[in-house]
């Protein structure tokens, strides 16, 4: 692990929570899969069913949207995957770095405005999909860092985050 001059003056290094890019990706083919075949199998049958009313235009705007669905929640996925590429949180005993698409920024704890955790929403699955437990670190120059259940040990990551900035309690490196 290559470690910058910025990241050594955040002390020892404490532990790293990576973020799962592979699973983002596979979750975006999963779905364009299903968009392509909700397309596919739609649009033949709202052609055929030009004229009707039985249940040929249901079953097409079921097909349709299913179609529309997986289109949109996979290249929503997609661009997540390539914004949040080799996303990475390192810990430190005096702060964090984050890393992604090959840039990393050193921040320490007192830049940290505010940690917030959501634990999920309670839908089955919500954690797999990357839809269930969230967690938001605010720093004093208003940016804003998301954290979702793609990352490692999320919620390790908010209770040491929430640690260090509320309750002065800093990780600590190991000894050597």
């Amino acid at each position: 692990m290559r470690r910058t001059e910025a990241a050594r003056q955040l002390g020892r290094f404490v532990r790293e929570h990576r973020t799962d890019g592979a699973r983002r990706l596979r979750q975006a083919g999963i779905w364009l899969m299903a968009g392509a075949v909700g397309t596919a199998f739609g649009v033949p049958v709202a052609i055929a069913s030009v004229g009707t009313t039985e249940g040929a235009p249901g079953l097409a705007g079921l097909l349709l949207g299913v179609g529309l669905v997986g289109w949109g929640l996979g290249i929503w996925r997609l661009v997540q995957a390539f914004r949040t590429r080799e996303q990475c949180f390192d810990i430190h005993e005096r702060g964090f770095t984050h890393r992604v698409a090959g840039t990393a920024t050193v921040i320490p704890w007192e830049d940290v405005a505010q940690v917030s955790t959501s634990g999920g929403d309670g839908r089955p699955l919500a954690d797999a999909r990357g839809m269930g437990s969230t967690c938001e670190i605010r720093l004093h120059s208003g940016r804003r860092i998301r954290v979702d259940a793609f990352t490692e040990d999320i919620r390790g990551l908010a209770v040491v985050v929430h640690r260090a900035v509320h309750l002065g309690q800093f990780p600590q490196g190991r000894r050597r």
